[in-house]
Protein backbone atom coordinates (compact mmCIF):
# COMPACT_ATOMS: atom_id res chain seq x y z
CA UNK A 1 0.00 0.00 0.00
CA UNK A 2 1.13 3.69 -0.32
CA UNK A 3 0.45 5.98 2.39
CA UNK A 4 0.74 9.72 1.56
CA UNK A 5 0.59 12.25 3.92
CA UNK A 6 -0.26 15.57 2.68
CA UNK A 7 0.31 18.68 4.81
CA UNK A 8 -2.20 20.78 3.93
CA UNK A 9 -0.87 24.89 4.05
CA UNK A 10 -2.44 26.54 1.13
CA UNK A 11 -5.28 25.51 -0.80
CA UNK A 12 -8.53 24.21 0.96
CA UNK A 13 -8.78 20.44 1.88
CA UNK A 14 -12.11 20.02 -0.46
CA UNK A 15 -9.29 21.70 -3.71
CA UNK A 16 -6.98 19.11 -2.74
CA UNK A 17 -9.18 16.37 -2.51
CA UNK A 18 -10.93 17.17 -6.08
CA UNK A 19 -7.32 17.33 -7.22
CA UNK A 20 -6.07 13.49 -6.12
CA UNK A 21 -9.61 12.05 -6.74
CA UNK A 22 -9.68 13.61 -10.50
CA UNK A 23 -6.40 11.86 -11.11
CA UNK A 24 -7.30 8.77 -9.68
CA UNK A 25 -10.51 8.37 -11.42
CA UNK A 26 -8.53 9.89 -14.52
CA UNK A 27 -6.20 6.25 -13.77
CA UNK A 28 -9.19 4.46 -14.06
CA UNK A 29 -9.24 4.20 -10.27
CA UNK A 30 -12.61 4.51 -7.25
CA UNK A 31 -11.96 6.68 -4.68
CA UNK A 32 -13.63 6.26 -1.02
CA UNK A 33 -12.90 10.18 0.61
CA UNK A 34 -13.67 9.91 4.53
CA UNK A 35 -14.24 13.00 6.88
CA UNK A 36 -16.51 13.05 10.29
CA UNK A 37 -17.70 16.40 9.43
CA UNK A 38 -20.98 16.79 7.18
CA UNK A 39 -20.15 20.54 6.59
CA UNK A 40 -16.62 18.82 5.49
CA UNK A 41 -18.41 16.30 3.04
CA UNK A 42 -20.51 18.83 1.69
CA UNK A 43 -17.75 21.38 0.89
CA UNK A 44 -16.01 18.43 -1.33
CA UNK A 45 -19.23 17.66 -2.87
CA UNK A 46 -19.57 21.13 -4.07
CA UNK A 47 -15.63 21.02 -5.06
CA UNK A 48 -16.02 17.74 -7.13
CA UNK A 49 -18.83 19.47 -9.25
CA UNK A 50 -16.51 22.18 -9.74
CA UNK A 51 -13.45 20.03 -10.29
CA UNK A 52 -13.21 20.88 -14.50
CA UNK A 53 -14.99 22.55 -17.01
CA UNK A 54 -18.79 22.15 -17.28
CA UNK A 55 -18.79 19.11 -18.83
CA UNK A 56 -16.63 17.15 -17.09
CA UNK A 57 -17.56 16.99 -13.06
CA UNK A 58 -16.06 14.35 -10.96
CA UNK A 59 -19.54 12.23 -10.53
CA UNK A 60 -19.77 10.99 -6.76
CA UNK A 61 -22.33 10.40 -3.84
CA UNK A 62 -22.92 10.08 -0.67
CA UNK A 63 -21.99 6.48 1.19
CA UNK A 64 -25.83 5.91 2.33
CA UNK A 65 -27.29 7.02 -0.78
CA UNK A 66 -29.00 4.21 -3.38
CA UNK A 67 -26.61 3.45 -5.90
CA UNK A 68 -23.60 4.45 -4.36
CA UNK A 69 -21.92 1.05 -5.23
CA UNK A 70 -22.07 2.47 -9.24
CA UNK A 71 -19.80 5.93 -8.03
CA UNK A 72 -16.53 6.62 -8.70
CA UNK A 73 -16.04 8.89 -5.94
CA UNK A 74 -17.99 8.21 -2.69
CA UNK A 75 -18.11 10.69 0.45
CA UNK A 76 -18.84 8.78 3.88
CA UNK A 77 -18.32 9.61 7.53
CA UNK A 78 -16.26 5.78 8.08
CA UNK A 79 -14.65 3.65 5.78
CA UNK A 80 -17.12 1.75 4.26
CA UNK A 81 -15.94 1.27 0.54
CA UNK A 82 -19.43 0.58 -1.57
CA UNK A 83 -17.82 1.50 -4.43
CA UNK A 84 -15.00 -1.22 -4.24
CA UNK A 85 -12.53 2.22 -3.81
CA UNK A 86 -8.78 1.43 -4.29
CA UNK A 87 -7.81 4.66 -3.26
CA UNK A 88 -8.92 6.43 0.38
CA UNK A 89 -8.38 10.30 1.37
CA UNK A 90 -9.06 10.60 4.58
CA UNK A 91 -9.68 14.50 4.31
CA UNK A 92 -10.53 15.24 7.86
CA UNK A 93 -6.87 15.16 9.23
CA UNK A 94 -7.78 12.01 11.37
CA UNK A 95 -5.75 8.98 10.69
CA UNK A 96 -7.45 5.22 10.49
CA UNK A 97 -6.45 2.12 10.08
CA UNK A 98 -7.23 1.15 6.89
CA UNK A 99 -6.45 -2.45 5.13
CA UNK A 100 -7.48 -2.87 1.49
CA UNK A 101 -7.00 -0.03 -0.72
CA UNK A 102 -3.53 0.76 -3.05
CA UNK A 103 -3.10 4.04 -1.83
CA UNK A 104 -4.23 5.97 1.30
CA UNK A 105 -4.09 9.99 1.38
CA UNK A 106 -4.23 11.59 4.56
CA UNK A 107 -4.34 15.20 4.38
CA UNK A 108 -3.89 17.32 7.17
CA UNK A 109 -3.51 20.95 8.45
CA UNK A 110 0.21 22.33 10.41
CA UNK A 111 -1.80 21.45 13.47
CA UNK A 112 -2.46 18.38 12.58
CA UNK A 113 1.44 17.79 12.36
CA UNK A 114 2.09 16.06 15.80
CA UNK A 115 -0.93 13.36 15.18
CA UNK A 116 0.50 13.09 11.54
CA UNK A 117 3.73 12.48 12.98
CA UNK A 118 2.58 9.49 14.85
CA UNK A 119 0.62 8.10 12.36
CA UNK A 120 4.00 7.47 10.25
CA UNK A 121 5.85 6.35 12.92
CA UNK A 122 2.90 3.79 13.74
CA UNK A 123 3.99 2.41 9.82
CA UNK A 124 7.55 1.94 10.95
CA UNK A 125 8.98 -1.69 9.64
CA UNK A 126 5.60 -2.52 7.60
CA UNK A 127 7.41 -3.96 4.54
CA UNK A 128 4.06 -3.49 2.60
CA UNK A 129 3.83 -0.05 3.31
CA UNK A 130 5.23 2.77 0.88
CA UNK A 131 5.28 6.17 2.38
CA UNK A 132 5.63 9.77 1.01
CA UNK A 133 5.64 13.43 2.94
CA UNK A 134 4.05 16.17 0.43
CA UNK A 135 3.92 20.04 1.35
CA UNK A 136 2.98 23.16 -0.57
CA UNK A 137 5.36 25.41 -1.61
CA UNK A 138 4.72 28.18 -3.40
CA UNK A 139 1.53 26.52 -4.83
CA UNK A 140 2.54 23.70 -6.04
CA UNK A 141 2.79 20.11 -4.11
CA UNK A 142 6.86 18.69 -3.45
CA UNK A 143 7.99 15.65 -2.16
CA UNK A 144 9.62 16.09 1.35
CA UNK A 145 10.04 12.83 2.14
Amino acid sequence: MKLDFWQVTHDPVEKVVALIAGRAVGNGERVLVVSADPAQRAAIAAALWQAGPPESFLAHGEAEAPGAERQPVLLAETLAPANGATHLILADGTWREATGFARVFLLFPPGGAPAARAAWRAQDGREEVERAYFAQEDGRWVKKG
